[in-house]
């Protein structure tokens, strides 16, 4: 069945409070989805940021991000007096998300909140921690030895810490109780608002599509407190870690830094680590998109320690293995495969084999050089997932301005576009004409926005990347009536 939606991340959203959260403008934005006849709410993964403020690298892959809970439900709630965050300095700019300020000021209003939710939700706090102690219990006690440790990644805490001394963990438990306790209220906090906006998007037809990545970060408590399952040494430092080789974008290649899965162990182990973690995930979506797919099939290994990706070699992964167990334990899942990037035929027979939808960029179809490209519409299967560009390219507008004369030329040709009406409605149209039975376009990209809309450049830091945001009232009835007469035109309603 032929079906659209946008990719939005939560933290674009408008708000006072200096980023995007899952409050009111929230569920303004699912009734926006429903009225321009959409079926999907794509997101950026909703875990912690750390250092370049990444959704994909997180301190947990298991964890909500504190500063997505909305402050004005937790006054509905009784747990802040709006006087409490009114009237805090959230940033100046409402087009850009600053952390660095809401880094500084968000956990002192949220310790507030969780001092009084842990005397009024005594009893459904209990019931979380029971629900979720197979990641909570660990990842509360993470971050409570990292402020302890005055933030520091966990390679460099004390041994017996670093290696998870049971002695040692009986002492911090014990001495770090109360902010133990603040950890597990924040996550409690976050999911009851994330469960209450999952409810509403679904109850008004709108599906949500998550986003993990393969990786996670070296500087979490996956890694912490599940070291048998990555590449890492007798010190537990990282053996050989993730990226990609060079290429006609970057000499260097691309050096991500994530720890390496030992797949090995894993397939010893049935999976099992893969199974908990994709049987998470597809409770809290309903569906998920898995970043870097073609890393299954093979992964690239850069020694730990190079400055560059160019002394990686390419290792063989758990291939279509890893998927048939999945499939036996949970069933069939509602999963988007990632394929970007360097493909092979073998990458290809894993997407296949799976079944799962792929995905096409119409952003890389247009290289002259190359009128055979498998990313132009004319050579799209059903079973695809189609974007104009995605949350690490430019805008549609700001990929124009990037591309060469020729390249232009010839997107504009095969698209038929016209300035007149805009570029991106004429790049957009064409994704919702293909066969592709999935249409997801970016916010930007509806909204018309130019290069300074782009919300990430991979391999760069930069307070520019994930900091975009929505002003509020774009997302109107207006916008709405036209993208619905769109859908109905395509056949995507």
């Amino acid at each position: 069945m032929r079906k659209a939606g946008i990719l939005m991340p939560i933290t674009s959203l408008p708000s006072p409070y200096g980023i995007g959260t899952m409050g009111e403008a929230a569920r303004e934005f699912v009734r926006f989805l429903h009225k321009a006849g959409q079926s999907y709410w794509q997101i950026l993964p909703i875990c912690p940021t750390s250092y370049g403020d990444s959704p994909y690298q997180s301190f947990s892959s298991y964890a909500g991000n504190p500063y997505m809970i909305d402050l004005d439900e937790l006054s509905q709630a009784g747990l802040l007096e709006k006087d409490e965050y009114k009237n805090i300095d959230w940033g100046s700019n409402p087009e850009k998300a600053d952390y660095g300020l809401l880094y500084n000021r968000r956990f002192g209003v949220l310790r507030k909140a969780a001092k009084t939710a842990e005397e009024k939700y005594q009893t459904e706090l209990t019931e979380f921690r029971k629900e979720n102690h197979k990641w909570l219990s660990d990842y509360a006690l993470f971050m409570a030895i990292k402020d302890e440790q005055n933030g520091v990644s966990w390679l460099e805490w004390p041994e017996i810490l670093r290696k998870r001394d049971n002695k040692a963990l009986a002492v911090e438990r014990e001495k770090l109780k109360d902010e133990i306790k603040f950890w597990e209220c924040v996550q409690f906090l976050f999911f009851t608002q994330w469960k209450k906006l999952k409810a509403y998007a679904n109850e008004n037809g709108i599906k949500i599509i998550g986003d993990i990545p393969i990786y996670v970060s070296s500087d979490s408590a996956d890694v912490w407190a599940n070291p048998e399952q990555f590449q890492l040494d007798d010190n537990l430092m990282p053996i050989s870690v993730a990226g990609c080789p060079p290429d006609g974008f970057s000499a260097d290649g691309q050096l991500w830094g994530n720890p390496l899965f030992n797949w090995k162990v894993m397939k010893e182990q049935d999976y099992n680590w893969w199974v908990d973690r994709i049987a998470y995930q597809t409770q809290i979506y309903d569906m998920l998109r898995i970043d870097h797919f073609r890393g299954f099939d093979a992964y690239y290994s850069i020694p730990y320690g190079d400055k560059t990706a160019r002394n990686g070699e390419w290792k063989e992964g758990p291939g279509i293995d890893l998927f048939n167990v999945i499939k036996e334990k949970l069933g069939e899942l509602p999963i988007i495969a990632e394929d970007l990037g360097f493909l092979t035929d073998s990458v290809r027979q894993l997407v296949n084999d799976s079944g799962f939808p792929n995905m096409k960029v119409l952003e890389f179809a247009f290289d002259s050089r190359d009128t055979e490209s498998g990313y132009l519409p004319h050579l799209y299967p059903k079973n695809c997932v189609v974007y104009a560009g995605t949350h690490d390219n430019e805008t549609i507008l700001g990929w124009f301005d990037t591309i060469s004369e020729e390249d232009a030329e010839y997107a504009k040709k095969y698209m038929r576009l016209s300035e007149a009406e805009g570029y991106h409605w004429g790049m957009m149209r064409t994704a919702w004409a293909s066969v592709a039975d999935t249409a997801i376009m970016q916010m930007q990209d509806i909204l018309g926005l130019g290069k300074n809309a782009r919300m990430n450049t991979p391999s760069t830091l930069s307070d520019k990347n994930w900091s975009w945001r929505c002003l509020p009232g774009v997302y109107n009835d207006t916008l709405a009536d036209v993208l619905h007469q769109e859908m109905k035109l395509y056949g995507r309603i």
